[in-house]
Formats: structure tokens, C-alpha cells, sequence
């Protein structure tokens, strides 16, 4: 099964490296960075209001949590947001690629 991991970032040049990283990685087939996104949430009881950059991830079951837990190693955040989401459907080949492209356990 295929999965989008969304991951933000406070800059491109750090979003960057740690996509390079993981693609290298083989741990993610892909990622799209989505610059300039604006993020208002609450941080040790404070309302903070952020632009960042979003990453979206694309990768397989089999290795969603080493993506996970090296981008957390790799990351300045305490807490950074890893949202996982199941691709139900999509273009046959395109799903087949990523598989492909993913290190296998």
C-alpha cells in the first residue's frame, strides 16, 4: 500500500536536504515541496503563526515509520508535525513506481 507522509518545515533549504536525504534514503519514492504554506497553531500555550514549507512524502507501508522516525532525527522541530495517509486509488504505474522506487525491509 501506498502512503503521503505531510511533513512541515521553517525553511526550503532544510525541506530540501532532508528530502534528498530520505530519497537517497530510498525511504520515500518522492516528495513535493510545497513553499510558502501558513501555519497558525498553539506551541507551549502560545498561538504561533508560522510560514513554512510543506513536504509531501510519497512512500510505502513497509517503510512509513523509518520515514517517520528519520525525519524526526533529522528535523529541528521537539515535535514535527508526520501526518501518514492512505492512498486508496491511483494511476496503476504511478502506484507500481513508487513501490519500486522504495527500499524493501
Amino acid at each position: 500500500m501506498i502512503r503521503l507522509v505531510m511533513v512541515t518545515f521553517p525553511s526550503s533549504e532544510l525541506a530540501t536536504t532532508i528530502g534528498r536525504a530520505v530519497i537517497e534514503e530510498r525511504l520515500a519514492a518522492c516528495v513535493n515541496l510545497i513553499p510558502a504554506v501558513r501555519s497558525i497553531f498553539r506551541w507551549q500555550d502560545k498561538i504561533s503563526d508560522e510560514t513554512e514549507v510543506l513536504a509531501v512524502f510519497k512512500t510505502t507501508t513497509d517503510v512509513v515509520t523509518p520515514l517517520i522516525e528519520r525525519v524526526a532525527q533529522l528535523h529541528p522541530y521537539d515535535v514535527p508535525e508526520a501526518i501518514v495517509i492512505d492512498v486508496v486509488d491511483g494511476l496503476p504505474p504511478y502506484l507500481a513506481w513508487v513501490a519500486a522506487a522504495v527500499a524493501t525491509p
